[in-house]
């Protein structure tokens, strides 16, 4: 039995089933819609077609990290069953929430001296995240260590490629990644971007095509050219569109690979990327 866990948060946008499976621990984050707020946490809050629908009709949601008090709370527990922390965070280019791990983990350092919490930035969010948490877990369960979990993560983090595309250009717009006029005149051409996120862990517009299609073949497209090899295991995540990311999956196993895992974006990282998003995440020859 390993003597560390494995904690992250509910930005990994991965299934209850594959946390259990994974056995991790998962922190939520919160979300705000209208005058609601609700923990993003499986059988609690809007399911993801009531969260989808409201941003639909028009609604918009904000959202908060998770806090350093519940961090040395989490932590604390662990400690105190006599193992280690292996924390494995949601971007710090994204959000502020690494950053709160390391003020719990600075506070617990000398109550627990014998004890070690290791912190990971994996500059990743959704499943990109969500695949760092499984490559770690699986490593964790052929009998690696902590310290070489962590070494082999940290020198492959820049290998941990993320690709999306989203369907409204106008909740891009409000998260400052697109200008007015560059929703308007997309929306009305219908363009839809392609991004990434970078080595500093930011979500980048790299390019533009016309059409939903293009889009999600140009996703498909950097797997094909840039994924370090066809023969691996792969994540795609989509925001209430199933179909969407059931057509990459295809084209994904298509060409190569040997196991490819769907699951919702949840509404944290939907609350600014919006619905009809799909994300792919692969290991690649780099970002």
């Amino acid at each position: 039995m390993a003597n560390f866990v494995i904690v992250s948060e509910s930005t990994t946008d991965l299934s209850p089933d594959m946390i259990k499976e994974m056995d991790i621990t998962v922190l939520p984050l919160h979300y705000r819609i209208g005058e609601d707020t609700f923990a993003d946490k499986a059988g609690e809050g809007l399911s993801s077609k009531e969260f989808y629908d409201r941003l639909r009709e028009g609604g918009s949601a904000t959202t908060t990290q998770v806090n350093p008090a519940v961090f040395e709370e989490e932590f604390e527990k662990i400690l105190k069953a006599g193992k280690d922390v292996l924390y494995i965070g949601f971007s710090s280019g994204l959000s502020g929430t690494y950053n709160s791990s390391l003020i719990a983990k600075e506070s617990l350092a000398d109550k627990y001296p014998d004890r070690k919490i290791i912190c990971i930035d994996t500059l990743a969010a959704s499943m990109g995240e969500g695949l760092y948490v499984w490559y770690a877990a699986n490593m964790r369960d052929e009998g690696k260590s902590i310290e070489e979990v962590y070494e082999i993560l940290e020198s492959n983090k820049l290998n941990l490629c993320m690709w999306f595309t989203v369907d409204d250009l106008n909740h891009l717009k409000r998260g400052g990644r697109v200008s007015p006029t560059v929703a308007f005149v997309g929306t009305l051409l219908g363009i839809k971007p392609v991004l990434h996120v970078d080595d500093d862990g930011h979500l980048i517009n790299v390019s533009k095509v016309r059409g939903r299609k293009a889009a999600l073949d140009a996703l498909v497209t950097k797997f094909k050219t840039t994924a370090l090899k066809h023969e691996q295991t792969v994540f795609i995540s989509h925001a209430d569109c199933i179909d969407d990311a059931e057509y990459v999956r295809d084209e994904i196993l298509k060409a190569g690979a040997t196991d490819v895992k769907i699951s919702n974006i949840g509404p944290v990282i939907g609350a600014h990327a919006g619905p009809g998003t799909v994300a792919l995440f692969f290991m690649g020859s780099e970002r």
